[in-house]
């Protein structure tokens, strides 16, 4: 790889689990330790939390937590505690309150907590002081049936945990059933936390609401109205408002509509429901606001199917960005009248969020084009991603100058643009789901960068996961494609390179870090492993950085070897290739490796083996001066040949963090003087791993800016010693710059005057993070650039789904390999065509 991104993309793992995945919290009496989790209301409940007691304005001097029992028996709270956990803690809580007494049926629990200062009034009795000291803004509380100190609560979701009643994390707490509840913003927002009825959902974020009306109730004081009358009725379109977040938000409600998609497996737990007769718009500005929501309720979504007219009652929440009802058991009334059908709205993808917020939740039949833009997610989450229109979205540095009208230009075309076809499931197929096979992949039905998505089916409008969403109508699976999966993708696979001209090519390919080196060679290696626990490719622990042993090797190089016979080349720049002196063999054996299989393929199909490879020359640098992945070229012996030794740029102020230049002149076979040219190889330092501050720290360019820019700098003067010493001005620069084409390196080398070929394609060689650009170049001078023919960017690596990689083999339950061109890496080979006939040519043409 380029070493822009490191092989666990940052961005991969970005998602977490969906909402709700398995069972929560109750509580019971002591006897019945541990506590049994449950959703029913037949236990002590945390029921408001008052957390800014003292501060100014606020209502009470003292913070408290008041308890609740909803059943009809009194419940012991002997041996219990009430317990506080800072927002970040990770170990046991740091504040332990033992509980006393107990707390009568339908009855009330109040413990005061400490306080902020002089402010607000006393509260009443309460039946326990303490010391507590929780944040009023961010935390964990929880109701343990256990005097000491819960160990190990964990972070995260943790609804299952012995001898936890109930637990309410809020803020940006790290612990928290379901998700943390929206907190104050400050000690001044005097709000308390306060349940909607004793509902117990295992869902902090909708099971408390904030209030402005602050009522501590102990078992001294008369007990509350208890649950809350029958909600009132409301339309979705007034859940959801017509603004980002519904005004809604906190409240119980009862709404009525049409279950457009329901996803009961998958992790969703949940349904869509829109408003009867709704739909079938065309025109996005025309919407005031969405006719449709997302119910959250574990406990319902079986009994739902699409076409059903239900009525539900749940409190409102926004989760993510994303409006939804969270609907307990019993909840759900199936309706009898006729309603009339949903229809899907007929639009192209709304340009601006507000338009989209218009449509959150609805039926979509999507209209217009949509291109594929990203479908590295759908090794892991079954995801692609889409842009609107034609053509994938494009890196804004390889558009203009960081910072340039054009930059930003492209930066918000990029984000109108974007959207994700989902597979109505939050499955990880990396971690838990390896046996399950993905979604819209199949072996010969590749997903590829560029090729259009054709949609045959409705899906839904939905936000989660910080992007809006295209979802299935159920959970995708390969089982139920035919009828589910909502889109088909073109086939954009080129055979072979386009036609370049010339009687000589030359190519660049990064040949992602090809290591006769194997992991199990060398001690301390660790890997990344198959489903089955087999090594695959060496992660960390030794200087190897390839295959973790001979098969996965193999595999690796019948990909790259089909690859680079397919290329029709006669010269092929290398990069990631193996330093075999780091190693104690001679620097070339890895080189000589790929040349021989080259070889040893041409003849098994019938075909002459001409691959030989340039030497290292005698003159390099020190050996500890060197990085184990080097640049090296192969050629075609019967095309062209060697002129003088090869020659390693040694410059150790530039180069000190990325690999030498090494420079090599060939002519045509039987050519004379005046085919000679000059081939540069370069690997430049790489974006990522970038320091903090300073230079060369990511300013909109990637990590190591400034140190790319010297290295250009410094190739620039290399390849006018090269021309002195060669005694030819053609020269073409070529490799990995990771650096894409409007970024400060490559304008050093333009403006010396070499000439970009890539740039001639329109296409790119490189994908990262949903946008195209090229970070593989050749570059020629103006005397080169005048014998060039032709150019060409085989896409046949960037494009394609990293499932296929020889690193990805038996990863899922589907086996994607094939010993074959595609995917043999994460960049594609650039092929530059010449002009550079010789006496022998130009007397066969003549014949001819």
């Amino acid at each position: 790889m380029s070493g822009q991104h490191t092989a666990s993309r940052t961005s991969a793992v970005r998602r977490t689990l969906a909402a709700a995945l398995t069972a929560g919290f109750a509580a019971v009496p002591l006897a019945a330790l541990p506590a049994a989790a449950n959703t029913a209301g037949t236990g002590v409940v945390i029921n408001e939390a008052y957390l800014s007691g003292g501060s100014a304005g606020a209502a009470f001097k003292n913070k408290f937590v008041e308890l609740y029992n909803p059943t009809d028996a009194a419940v012991s709270l002997d041996g219990w505690s009430l317990q506080y956990r800072s927002a970040s803690g990770t170990g046991n809580p740091t504040g332990v309150v033992p509980l006393k007494g107990s707390i009568a049926a339908k009855g009330y629990y109040l413990v005061q907590a400490n306080s902020n200062g002089a402010s607000g009034a006393d509260l009443p009795a309460p039946d326990l002081l303490s010391t507590l000291t929780p944040s009023g803004t961010t935390g964990t509380l929880v109701l343990a049936s256990q005097a000491a100190a819960v160990a190990g609560l964990g972070t995260g979701d943790v609804r299952e945990r012995a001898n936890v009643v109930d637990l309410l994390g809020y803020g940006s707490s790290n612990t928290f059933e379901g998700r943390a509840a929206a907190a104050p913003s400050g000690n001044t927002d005097v709000k308390s936390f306060n349940r909607t009825g004793a509902a117990d959902t295992d869902d902090n974020r909708a099971d408390f609401s904030l209030s402005a009306a602050i009522t501590p109730t102990g078992s001294g004081t008369q007990p509350g109205p208890g649950p809350d009358p029958q909600p009132a009725l409301r339309t979705i379109a007034e859940i959801q408002g017509s603004g980002a977040a519904s005004p809604l938000a906190g409240q119980t409600v009862t709404t009525r509509g049409v279950v457009t998609a329901a996803y009961p497996s998958g992790g969703f737990n949940g349904y869509y429901l829109q408003t009867p007769g709704t739909g079938g718009d065309t025109d996005a500005a025309a919407r005031t606001a969405s006719d449709a929501v997302f119910v959250f309720s574990r406990d319902t979504v079986g009994q739902v199917r699409p076409g059903d007219y239900v009525e539900v009652t749940g409190t409102v929440s926004e989760f993510g960005g994303l409006t939804e009802l969270t609907v307990p058991a019993g909840k759900l009334t199936q309706l009898s009248a006729p309603a009339e059908a949903v229809k899907p709205a007929a639009i192209g993808w709304p340009a601006t969020e507000a338009e989209r917020e218009k449509f959150e939740g609805m039926l979509l039949r999507p209209a217009g084009s949509f291109t594929v833009t990203d479908n590295y997610g759908l090794n892991q989450y079954g995801e692609i991603a889409l842009a609107a229109g034609d053509g994938p979205l494009l890196q804004p540095t390889s558009v203009g100058a960081y910072g340039s009208d054009a930059f930003w230009h492209q930066t918000e075309e990029n984000a109108a643009r974007a959207v994700t076809l989902d597979d109505g499931a939050s499955t990880d197929f990396l971690r838990g789901g390896k046996d399950i096979p993905l979604p819209y992949l199949a072996a010969d039905a590749p997903v590829r960068i560029g090729a259009a998505a054709e949609f045959s089916t409705d899906v839904v409008l939905d936000y989660r996961f910080n992007q809006w969403r295209f979802q299935p109508l159920a959970q995708l699976t390969a089982e139920n494609a035919a009828a589910v999966q909502p889109a088909r993708f073109e086939d954009t696979r080129t055979p072979a390179p386009a036609e370049v001209g010339g009687n000589i090519r030359i190519a660049t390919f990064n040949v992602l870090n090809y290591f006769t080196t194997t992991g199990d060679q060398l001690p301390g290696c660790t890997y990344y492993e198959d489903r089955a626990g087999n090594p695959v490719t060496v992660r960390g622990g030794c200087d190897a950085r390839g295959a973790a042993d001979a098969a996965n090797l193999q595999r690796q190089q019948d990909k790259l070897v089909a690859a680079i016979n397919g290329l029709g080349a006669d010269v092929v720049s290398l990069e990631e290739i193996e330093n075999s002196a780091k190693f104690g063999r001679d620097r070339d054996a890895a080189l000589a490796t790929l040349a021989q299989a080259l070889n040893a393929a041409l003849a098994a199909a019938g075909k002459p083996g001409t691959w030989d490879y340039v030497r290292s020359p005698e003159d390099r640098p020190a050996l500890e001066n060197e990085d184990v992945i080097r640049t090296a070229f192969i050629y075609n012996r019967t095309a062209v040949q060697t002129i003088d030794d090869s020659v390693i740029l040694a410059d150790e102020v530039n180069f000190d963090n990325a690999r030498e230049p090494l420079a090599q002149t060939f002519k045509v076979k039987h050519g004379s003087a005046k085919t000679k040219f000059i081939v540069v190889a370069n690997h430049f330092k790489s974006k990522g791993s970038a320091p903090a501050s300073g230079e060369n720290a990511d300013h909109g360019q990637g990590g190591w800016n400034a140190d790319r820019v010297g290295q250009a700098k410094a190739l620039v003067a290399f390849a006018e010693t090269m021309k002195k010493r060669s005694g030819t001005d053609k020269v073409f620069l070529a490799g990995d710059f990771n650096s894409y084409e409007q970024e400060d390196p490559i304008r050093v080398l333009e403006q010396a005057g070499y000439v970009s070929q890539g740039a001639k394609t329109g296409k790119y060689s490189y994908s990262f993070d949903g946008m195209s650009g090229s970070l593989d170049h050749v570059f020629a001078s103006a005397e080169a650039d005048a014998r060039v023919a032709g150019a060409d960017i085989w896409n046949i690596n960037s494009v394609e789904p990293v499932a296929l990689e020889y690193s990805r083999y038996n990863y899922n339950a589907t086996n994607f390999y094939a010993p074959d061109m595609y995917r043999a890496s994460d960049h594609d080979p650039l092929v530059v065509g010449l002009d550079l006939p010789t006496a022998r040519d130009q007397a066969h043409a003549k014949k001819k």
